[in-house]
Formats: structure tokens, C-alpha cells, sequence
């Protein structure tokens, strides 16, 4: 492929010199730039496709300089970056043109799947390169949007496409998405919004379950100064964040009762009061809503309204679990192996057909993203050139190898041993929270949150 200029604009050296070294390594024509100045001399000069852009700089903000560079180079790319992101930033920074926003700390492959989510990037490799055919059912173009790969031969994974660019097409009408955990109801939500009118808009998701029930209100609907205790200022909620856009409600069936007649009418009259206000917005979104849960039986139990219900479903699109549709298991194995060969900088693996029988006769209660996490630690703990069963461990299955037993002594005490497991395996895999990841059975992200809450010192990404 022929070489993509990225220009790096950070204050901080040693952030720009790193990325240059791995992004150079990965055939980008790097430039870096740790002052205002240095970055708009540079910009002149080289006309690079891509601009990484921190958005505390010293003497500018971040902020003002992407919407200078938009109106100066509006074809560039920009991804910010920042440690200090919250959502009206994000949405400030993409509403001004950027294309991505990362928060620090980030891994070096954060930038790269960034870069290579841009239309720049994107119009280069579809001249160099033929499109492949590995089960993929999106185009190329909303793959990259909706970040990532959907994959499948069942007819009922055809289906659930099916319906999902069906609703696309109308970018007003509100769809339930329903589905067991692991499912990919987040991606097909994302389906949804990027092939929509709508697509160009912000996509905003919301947990429903995530947000302590004190905050629900102000969350969706935004406060004025002073509204309660610590409203020390005033905050746009969710439904203005998302305003001309997408909002994404996940997990719909826990939000509190009370909470419910309030999103109702928000929905109904396309009108929000922030609280402590009673000056009505009038907000234009899309809902998209996802739920692992039987909602006709909350509705049965008086935990869910039954009006809010016809409201949020006019279309349901259900996506049956993996082990309804084994034929799509070695398309997605053989797709996970491919895509985290490339990621990990590895040779693609084969696979045995001993293991495909083994995976399509599991019953995977974590559906796809199970099967991805599966994937993902055979990479990295097989030294073969071929998954073979013994390398994928199933939920039931005896995990512990004489080898590699973990021991602990820390009584009945939860907290205690989970602390000392995790230490064990980051000693394994000398200090590779990936890998320890891996041996602990849990996802990167899932370490990380446990290494933050019990304070186990390990050196930091960048950032």
C-alpha cells in the first residue's frame, strides 16, 4: 500500500516519537509536531491525510485548532486525543469535524484501527487492494463505521441484516433490538444508525443499568445550575448530546419505573425539561434500544410500561444465539483468527476440524463474544501452527494444569485470593496484562478494571 502521511501533534515528545517508531513500522509516512506552530508549519508543507491531534496544547486549545485546520485543510482527518475527554467534548470535537476521539491512555493499536477507520485511509486501500469475501455481510464502508466485523452464512444471521438495513432506511422510526448477552446487539444498532439518514449524525450509548438511580434524570434530560446540591453548573443530558442523532438506550428493561414515563413523553413530544427548569427543548433523536430480558413478562410483573413498550418497538429484531446457528461458528473462527493474527503482528494459524466439532457441539452461553474472547487466547497462549481443541478451554471444563496451578492462601476471603490470582498471572506473562488476561479467562478490559481496584502497580500504556 502505498504510505499515508500522518502528522502527530502533542506537547508531549515522548508520546510523538513513540507513535511515530510503531506507526512507521506499520508503512505510515510519519511527521511530528509538539507546538501550535510546529503543527501548521508542517501542515503547509507536507499535506499529510491525517492529523492526531492532543487537545491540550500549550498556547492553543486542541479544540480551536481542529476547527481552524477544518476550515484551512476540511478534506484532513482528524482523531483527538486527550486524557481529560468527557461527552460534550466528544461530541464538540465530532459535531467540528473529527473523525474519531481517543482517550488517553490508549495502545498503539487504538491509533491504528483510528487511522484506518478514515475515509482517507479507506479511499487508498480500495484502490490497492481487491475486496475479500469472508463472510462478511456489510460493505466495506459501514463495517469500518460500525467498527466492527459482521460475520455469518445462517439464513437467520441474513435475516437479522435483513431487517436491520430495512429500519436503516427510515432514520426516524425506533427499534428494539433483543438478543442474549453476547450477541452483537450493539452492532446491529450501530448497522442501523450508520446506513440511516442519520449516519453523519452522533451515535450516543447510554447503559441503562450503568447510571445510579440519583442521576438518571439529570443524565438523560440535562440540569440548570443549581437544580440540586452539586449541580455547580448547568449540563446538556443525553437526549441534547444526541440531538439530530442516534440514541442508543442498552439494557432498557432495568431502567427505574419511575424513570420510564418521563422517557415516554420525551419521546412523544420530540420535547425535554432539564431538571430544575421548565423551559421545554425540543430534541429530534432516534431511538435504538437493546434488552437481554423477556419485556412482555416485565410488563406482566408491573416493572415496565406497557405504553412505553409499543412506543420503543416498532420494529423488534431479534438475533438468535450461536448455538441456534453453529454453521456461522467457523466463518466467525476463521474470521477471529485472521484479524488477530494481523492485530498481534502474528502468522495466521490453521484450523483442526477436530476443534470445529468441539466448538459447534458447546452450548457458548456468552454467544459471540465468547467465542472471540476464546479465539483471542488461544493466539496468544498456542505455540503450533494449528488451533487444535486443547487449545480452546470450555466453560465446564477443567482449567487447571499441574503446571500452572495458581495457588492461594488467602483463606475463604474473595477479594484477597481474586487479588493474588491476578498477580500470579501477571508474574506468568511478565507484567503483559493481555496475556494475564488471557490466562485469567477474562477480556484486556476487564484486568484493567481489576488492577485499578486493587491497586497493583504495573507500568502504564502510553499516555
Amino acid at each position: 500500500m502505498n504510505e499515508l502521511k500522518v502528522l502527530i501533534l502533542d506537547d508531549e515528545s515522548r508520546i510523538t516519537e513513540k507513535l511515530k517508531y510503531h506507526l512507521e513500522k506499520r508503512k505510515f509516512k510519519v511527521f511530528t509536531a509538539n507546538t501550535p506552530a510546529e503543527g501548521f508549519k508542517t501542515l503547509e508543507a507536507e499535506r499529510p491525510g491525517v492529523l492526531i491531534l492532543d487537545v491540550m496544547l500549550p498556547g492553543m486549545n486542541g479544540l480551536d485548532i481542529l476547527t481552524k485546520v477544518k476550515g484551512e485543510y476540511p478534506n484532513l482527518e482528524i482523531i483527538m486525543i486527550s486524557g481529560y475527554g468527557d461527552m460534550d467534548m466528544v461530541i464538540q470535537a465530532m459535531r467540528q469535524g473529527a473523525s474519531d476521539f481517543i482517550r488517553k491512555p490508549f495502545q498503539i493499536m487504538d491509533i491504528q484501527l483510528a487511522i484506518e477507520r478514515t475515509e482517507k485511509f479507506l479511499q487508498l486501500q480500495s484502490k490497492l487492494e481487491a475486496a475479500e469475501d469472508r463472510g462478511v455481510l456489510v460493505s466495506k464502508q459501514l463495517e469500518n463505521l460500525i467498527e466492527k466485523d459482521f460475520v455469518g452464512v445462517s439464513p437467520q444471521i441474513k435475516q437479522v441484516l435483513k431487517m436491520a438495513l430495512k429500519a436503516a432506511e427510515d432514520g426516524d422510526v425506533n427499534v428494539l433490538v433483543t438478543g442474549e448477552n453476547g450477541t452483537g446487539k450493539e452492532i446491529i444498532s450501530r448497522i442501523i444508525h450508520y446506513g440511516s439518514p442519520r449516519q453523519k449524525q452522533v451515535f450516543a450509548p447510554v447503559n441503562s443499568s450503568a447510571i445510579p438511580s440519583a442521576l438518571l434524570e439529570s443524565e438523560f434530560f440535562g440540569h440548570v445550575k443549581g437544580a440540586f446540591t452539586d449541580a455547580r453548573e448547568e449540563k446538556k443530558g443525553y437526549f441534547e448530546l444526541a440531538n439530530k442523532g442516534t440514541l442508543f438506550l442498552d439494557e432498557i428493561a432495568d431502567m427505574p419505573f419511575a424513570l420510564q414515563a418521563k422517557l415516554l413523553r420525551a419521546i412523544e413530544e420530540n420535547k425535554i425539561k432539564r431538571v430544575g427548569s421548565n423551559v421545554e427543548i425540543p430534541v429530534d433523536v432516534r431511538i435504538i434500544s437493546a434488552t437481554n430480558k423477556n419485556i412482555e413478562q416485565l410488563i406482566d410483573d408491573n416493572e415496565f410500561r406497557i405504553d412505553l413498550f409499543h412506543r420503543i418497538n416498532t420494529i423488534e429484531i431479534n438475533i438468535p444465539p450461536l448455538r441456534e446457528r453453529k454453521e456461522d461458528i467457523l466463518p466467525l473462527l476463521n474470521h477471529f483468527v485472521a484479524n488477530f493474527a494481523k492485530k498481534k503482528g502474528k502468522e495466521k494459524l490453521g484450523v483442526s476440524p477436530d476443534l470445529v466439532k468441539k466448538l459447534e457441539a458447546y452450548h457458548f452461553p456468552g454467544n459471540v463474544r465468547e467465542l472471540r474472547n476464546m479465539v483471542e487466547r488461544a493466539m496468544i497462549l498456542s505455540d503450533n501452527d494449528t488451533l487444535e481443541p486443547d487449545d480452546f478451554l470450555l466453560k465446564g471444563e477443567n482449567t487447571q494444569k499441574a503446571s500452572a496451578s495458581p495457588v492461594v492462601n488467602a483463606g475463604f476471603n474473595i477479594d484477597d485470593n481474586e487479588r493474588q490470582l491476578i498477580e500470579q498471572a501477571l508474574k506468568q506473562s511478565d507484567l503483559n496484562q493481555t496475556k494475564a488476561a488471557a490466562l485469567l479467562g477474562i477480556s484486556r478490559d476487564a484486568m484493567k478494571r481489576k488492577i485499578k481496584k486493587f491497586g497493583i502497580e504495573i507500568v502504564k500504556d502510553i499516555g
